[in-house]
């Protein structure tokens, strides 16, 4: 899997994201329901090479997290950015987001769950504010920043 090519599966993801209301009760869902099927499998089994591969999440945090950035906020992504985590059974730095965050988890080992929510699409609204946390198993969490907006601490 190459990083363009898994560029190019995250292009339908970025395109639901970005043309729907994160402040919105369903705005998961709504994102879900823009994904096609293959999309959405194409996405995650390029995130699951990529992640084998072993280029994916190259950093690590001194909690043990994986990650790596994609794409910093650009135009080819609607001024979004992407970035890839991959957390077992960890609690994050708290952080706040301005502008929203959609993520696509995606479960390695076991049933994991991301802030209480198993596999699939998690969305933040605007202004939100956490400790992302996973439980239960091995999780990539791949996420898109509407602008690349996240405050720390």
């Amino acid at each position: 899997m190459t990083r363009e090519a898994l560029l190019a599966a995250f292009e339908p993801l970025v395109a639901a994201a970005v043309s729907t209301d994160l402040s919105a009760p369903d705005a998961a869902e709504r994102v879900a329901a823009a994904l096609s099927a293959d999309a959405h499998e194409a996405l995650v089994d390029g995130l699951r090479a990529a992640h084998a591969e072993g280029w994916l999440t190259p950093k690590r945090s001194p909690e043990g997290i994986g990650f790596g950035r994609l794409l910093k906020p650009a135009e080819s992504a609607h001024g979004a950015s992407i970035d890839v985590v991959d957390m077992r059974d960890v609690a994050g730095a708290p952080h706040t987001h301005p502008n929203g965050e959609v993520s696509l988890c995606v479960p390695l080992t076991r049933a994991p769950t991301f802030e209480g929510r198993a596999e699939g699409i998690v969305v933040m609204p605007p202004g939100s504010r956490h400790v992302p946390e996973t439980r239960g198993g091995r999780m990539l969490i791949a996420y898109l920043l509407p602008g690349g907006a996240m405050t720390w601490g």
